[in-house]
């Protein structure tokens, strides 16, 4: 088993969208209910630290082998996605170093079903964190046949053409795109 701990810079802004749970206080208007729940779209530890969750990376790695089709060298046309489907894991989230209170929001008028191409429309905020963000990510490559060589090109085509996040390349969006930095690589028993 390898590990690849690597270096992520954003290059374009990064958003979350993960479902507001919040009761709506007795006889609260929907817009007062948004300025007051949006910023639990955010994904935070309990100190209110902002993370992006291990499995965005995984997903948009299994994603990116998807899209790339390429073939495992020997292996008649076997590609490489079942090998990043179960031979990569991902046991941790990457802090974005930015605490929940210092997270901006934009406004938009999306479909009030989340649905693309909904008939009723509803203005809603989400946070947005500028780029140039950075983190950190270890994933654990138990599969011998993902070489580093190949791991860093499916990595890389996740970040240009899968990004992470709400409004990512791969929804139709720019938002969330990244590059590669520095990988640290360890081999362990």
């Amino acid at each position: 088993m390898r590990t690849a701990t690597c270096e992520i810079i954003g290059i374009s802004p990064y958003s979350q969208s993960r479902p507001v749970r919040a009761e709506h206080l007795e006889n609260e208007l929907p817009q007062k209910y948004e300025e007051r729940t949006w910023k639990e779209r955010l994904n935070c530890d309990p100190e209110g630290n902002v993370f992006i969750p291990g499995m965005a990376f995984k997903n948009a790695l299994t994603s990116a082998a998807q899209y790339r089709s390429d073939k495992v060298p020997g292996k008649r046309n076997a590609t490489y996605t079942k090998h990043f489907t179960s031979g990569v894991v991902v046991t941790t989230n990457a802090s974005l170093g930015i605490r929940r209170e210092d997270v901006a929001g934009e406004w938009l008028f999306v479909p009030s079903d989340g649905k693309r191409g909904g008939g009723s429309r509803v203005w809603k905020q989400f946070p947005i964190i500028p780029d140039p963000w950075k983190t950190s990510i270890e994933f654990h490559i138990l599969d011998d046949a993902i070489s580093d060589e190949v791991f860093k090109a499916h990595l890389k085509h996740a970040g240009t053409l899968i990004g992470l996040g709400r409004f990512r390349p791969q929804n139709n969006g720019f938002y969330g795109r990244f590059k590669l930095g520095a990988i640290k690589w360890t081999t362990l028993d």
